[in-house]
């Protein structure tokens, strides 16, 4: 069965009961050229433990879907990439709210791009095909999320552009919901910075255009949504008599742990009290965690809607004690250890050349491409004090570095150096992101790349009871865990650069989130204050590599470079430095820890590449030293770093064998043509 739905000026059809008709919801989505399958499947027999929502969203690229052999040895879809993995936590960072607090079994949501469209966004269609699928399935959700993208060009917002569209955008701002709920907003300034006005403003314009769209999926996909299968969402763990009779015995030692615990988001030390209640007392634990957690819950937000105090005795807008230090590593090229409270991270700014740069595919895109800024953030498991091995990066790893990676691109725009920033997270109490990302600016100050500016991050919170709320500043992990919102945002004096906000209850209105905005500038600009006066003292280590740039004609490119690299070789060995150069529009980058021979290397290639033939003539005699023995001649250095060819056919024909020359010997020669900016030499 086919479902044809007009929206936007689009068609979106929607095919059930063709596919995956073993899971409990499945639908082959299509628009344009694109089609993705959209599956859930759950099991309601499962074992129910925890108080938390097993569910597991994966985003899958077929490379078939754009006619592409997969990359690597192995011609199969292995691991996903990072762009997968970022869509699928995207996916479940959008879907999660829509499932009842009391739903507790597995679930899986799984999303296969069958055929690609080049002007479609995948991540759009993957969010909105996964919420259709599960809106139809046998499961109790009778809603519809949807996704909406944002761009701007010329100071005009544009909704859901297409791929070569956004190429122009100084923004990108992706924003799911239902209805008039926002659920998930991320945001990334490509140029700039977009003031908090603007950032409301296109927000209210997503609203308005979700609200239609999931109306639009409601109306016509309603008649189709499958019978619902019984499932139990009490909480069947949570016991009364267990709760009582815990908070009236352990409410002190509780109490005393929570605060504890504002220290430090290791709950080691919970986890010891939950087991001493469990054994004394003879209780289920599953119910002892339930009421205990449910305890810490009510403790928390009580003192925060109706104390207006915080577990570690702060006010609502206070910010932790901040402290700064540059460039502690020494053989680094830049490094800043950025401290806020219990939050600690170690930036490290790394330069490198074009070869340096990172590879990765697109599944629209036919060949490869290149980015020449990296963030990697990594969370060892030290940081909240467990014992945990450290192993590879996880998607929670990814997330924090791409949106890091988001907040500081701006800054460094026209910069095309390779440039790699890595996040050691040292110690974390509350959005080591936020952390990370003010480290990182400054790791680039270190560094000597002299961004065009600072960027500072602040994570903000709420807790929400009925009419009544209150907007934390830099929110701690404890906060972060019993609060209704986590509103991570980044950005300078003038705006914001990347936003991300995960928001946990459905009753949160635009007055909400332009209050946290607000109280999010006003964090930001006093966290950038401490950071300007960090930057005015930084000193560069020794070996932080300095660059000049400078142009040359396209058409003498090949000649710096010289047959299979040797020219270009040749300058970086006699200078020591490294050379990028673009072969699209002559831009040259030399790179050395050493500023004169930076000087020395590019007055060297100017001079070769603007030779003034007014300063030799035919028949011209030098003494010159042999540079390069080839195949085909000897390059002989002849006046100021200018090279002649002697060509071998020359030396043939006076009995000469090209194999009796050594580099550096000095030889008599004679300029005997002049052609095409090129010196042409015979021996004496």
């Amino acid at each position: 069965m086919e479902i044809k739905i007009e929206n936007n000026n689009s068609l979106e059809t929607i095919c059930l009961n063709e596919v995956g008709k073993a899971a409990n919801g499945a639908i082959l989505y299509k628009k344009g050229k694109a089609v993705l399958l959209a599956t859930i499947a759950t099991d309601i027999n499962a074992n129910i433990e925890g108080d938390f929502l097993p569910l597991t969203v994966q985003y899958i690229e077929k490379s078939y879907a754009n006619g592409k052999f997969p990359g690597g040895y192995i011609k199969r879809e292995g691991k996903p990439n990072e762009f997968e993995i970022l869509t699928s936590r995207l996916i479940d960072r959008s879907l999660r709210p829509l499932f009842p607090k009391s739903y507790r079994y597995p679930i899986q949501i799984t999303i296969m791009v069958l055929s690609v469209d080049k002007d479609l966004d995948l991540q759009i269609l993957a969010l909105n095909a996964a919420s259709i699928a599960l809106l139809i399935s046998d499961l109790p959700i009778n809603r519809a999320i949807n996704a909406i993208r944002i761009g701007r060009i010329d100071d005009n917002f544009i909704i859901n552009p297409a791929l070569e569209q956004m190429k122009q955008s100084s923004i990108d701002l992706f924003i799911s919901g239902e209805n008039e709920n926002i659920f998930m907003i991320e945001f990334k300034s490509k140029i700039g910075e977009l003031s908090e006005d603007k950032m409301i403003e296109a927000i209210k314009l997503a609203q308005k255009y979700i609200n239609t769209t999931s109306q639009i999926y409601i109306q016509n996909l309603s008649p189709h949504i499958k019978p619902h299968i019984k499932i139990n969402l009490q909480d069947s763990s949570f016991n009364t008599d267990v709760f009582n009779a815990i908070k009236e015995k352990y409410n002190a030692t509780l109490e005393s742990c929570f605060l504890n615990m504002a220290k430090n988001e290791n709950a080691a030390l919970l986890n010891n009290i939950i087991q001493d209640i469990t054994n004394n007392e003879g209780y289920n634990k599953i119910e002892v965690e339930i009421a205990v957690s449910k305890i810490k819950r009510d403790f928390i937000r009580n003192k925060i809607l109706n104390e207006e105090i915080r577990l570690d005795g702060r006010g609502l807008d206070c910010i932790r004690d901040i402290s700064i230090c540059t460039n502690i590593l020494p053989n680094a090229h830049g490094s800043t250890l950025f401290t806020r409270g219990q939050t600690q991270v170690l930036a490290v700014c790394t330069i490198g050349n074009d070869s340096d740069m990172q590879s990765y595919e697109m599944l629209a895109s036919k060949s490869p491409l290149k980015s020449n800024f990296i963030f990697h953030y990594n969370f060892p498991s030290f940081s909240t004090g467990e014992a945990y091995p450290i192993g590879s990066v996880n998607r929670r790893e990814l997330g924090h570095g791409n949106l890091a990676k988001k907040a500081l691109e701006s800054s460094i725009r026209g910069d095309s150096r390779a440039i790699r920033i890595v996040s050691e997270v040292l110690e974390s109490n509350g959005s080591s992101s936020m952390a990370s990302v003010c480290g990182g600016s400054l790791s680039l100050f270190s560094a000597g790349i002299e961004p065009l500016f600072l960027v500072a991050g602040i994570a903000m919170g709420l807790v929400k009871e009925g009419d009544k709320y209150k907007i934390l500043t830099d929110i701690m992990g404890i906060e972060d865990y019993d609060g209704d919102m986590d509103f991570k945002v980044a950005g300078n004096r003038d705006g914001i650069t990347a936003l991300q906000m995960d928001i946990k209850i459905n009753d949160i209105n635009i007055d909400i989130l332009k209050d946290s905005l607000l109280n999010a500038k006003k964090a930001r600009l006093s966290i950038l204050d401490k950071m300007e006066i960090a930057k005015d003292n930084i000193i560069l280590n020794e070996n932080t590599p300095i660059s000049k740039s400078f142009q040359i004609p396209t058409n003498k490119i090949s000649s710096i470079i010289g047959q299979g690299g040797k020219n270009i070789k040749d300058i970086i060995e006699r200078f020591d430095v490294n050379i990028d150069i673009n072969k699209e529009n002559g831009k040259v980058r030399v790179t050395s820890t050493n500023k004169q021979n930076i000087e020395n290397a590019k007055d060297y290639i100017l001079s070769s590449v603007f030779v003034k033939l007014d300063d030799f003539k035919i028949g011209d005699r030098f003494s010159g030293k042999v540079k390069r023995i080839t195949d085909f001649g000897l390059f002989v250095e002849i006046k100021d770093g200018i090279d002649g060819l002697v060509h071998n056919s020359r030396l043939i024909k006076n009995n000469i064998d090209i194999k009796s020359f050594n580099k550096d010997d000095i030889l008599s020669i004679e300029i005997v043509a002049i052609n095409d900016n090129k010196i042409e030499l015979t021996i004496l």
